[in-house]
């Protein structure tokens, strides 16, 4: 199979590149605009196998994006803007990335004819969630520009399936962490901060729950929906981790020898949604499960970071983090 993957040269696509050729025999094509948050370095190891190319470019290039798809059997789309707080500052890059450029995608798949086409997305347009878990079927209530957006690509990528038969499958994910993160996210910024003796900056009273999955577990689920998900279906991927923002600090607090005063409270996101959490039942009837324990994954993520300090300390410096 040929793959042709969108966003793969950013944290979670990467990952996924990287899983695929250890995992397969396909060949994977990476199509990445290289934005601030693709990385070249992020996928040096993975260009060097003869199975993989790179494509240079913008999904919401027609032209390019019709070049480079034509002879691919699938599609799994990464590429997007994925920071809350930069869709706070300015969302219109937001809509033109994830609902532009999934259109684009979309209508092309359709032209060239793909088995599949797998959109990556997220738990956060069920929105803030006070009791339970989302299920596939709930009403989408984002509240904020990144995941109206992201909701928004959601409903173009079904729209495709339902008009044309397009053979769409989404998958929608809890917080994602591992190697290869841009290091404004969570823990990515965390612990470089922690690693350097610099305080990390704590959202409101830190009581904002989150459930956190290691990048390689949700590759893994993501790969099982590309082979065996139901065209027209949406999964739910989820790790059980919930934790509340303060948990998790003091987690990285421990794993990098440093005590409470590390931490500096500043005033919380403008609409920050309080809770996020999703039923997996449908992604474990496909006989997904986790790898790892959490503390196992995190801790050896954080070793990641510790021994990778070429690959995360050029990025901060770029980003001003």
């Amino acid at each position: 199979m040929k793959l042709f993957l969108t966003g793969a040269a950013g944290f979670i696509g990467s990952n996924y590149a990287r899983h695929v050729l250890a995992t397969t025999d396909h060949e994977v094509t990476i199509y990445d605009a290289l934005t601030y948050a693709g990385n070249l370095a992020s996928i040096r190891d993975v260009l060097d196998n003869s199975r993989c190319d790179f494509v240079h470019a913008d999904i919401c290039d027609t032209d390019d994006v019709a070049r480079a798809m034509d002879g691919h059997d699938a599609v799994v789309h990464f590429a997007a803007e994925t920071h809350v707080d930069r869709s706070i500052t300015d969302g219109s890059a937001f809509v033109r990335t994830n609902c532009v450029g999934t259109n684009v995608l979309c209508d092309v798949a359709n032209q060239v004819g793909v088995d599949k086409f797998l959109h990556i997305s997220t738990d956060e347009v069920y929105g803030s969630v006070e009791m339970g878990s989302s299920i596939e079927s709930d009403p989408l209530e984002p509240r904020s520009p990144y995941s109206a957006a992201k909701a928004g690509s959601d409903l173009i990528a079904l729209s495709y399936h339902v008009t044309y038969g397009l053979p769409v499958v989404i998958t929608r994910c809890s917080n994602n962490y591992g190697p290869y993160q841009f290091p404004e996210k969570m823990i990515p910024l965390f612990t470089t901060n922690l690693i350097d003796g610099l305080q990390v900056p704590l959202y409101g009273d830190g009581m904002n729950i989150r459930d956190w999955i290691h990048v390689e577990d949700h590759n893994i689920a993501a790969q099982l929906v590309l082979e065996q998900g139901i065209p027209g279906e949406i999964y739910n991927i989820g790790a059980g981790n919930e934790l509340t923002n303060v948990d998790l600090t003091h987690r990285l607090l421990e794993l990098c020898g440093r005590d409470e005063s590390f931490i500096r409270p500043v005033e919380d996101r403008k609409g920050h949604d309080r809770r996020y959490s999703v039923d997996i039942t449908k992604i474990s009837q496909l006989g997904w499960a986790l790898s790892r324990s959490f503390d196992e994954n995190l801790a050896a993520t954080v070793e990641w970071y510790r021994a990778n300090r070429d690959w995360w300390e050029p990025l901060k410096k770029r980003a001003a983090l």
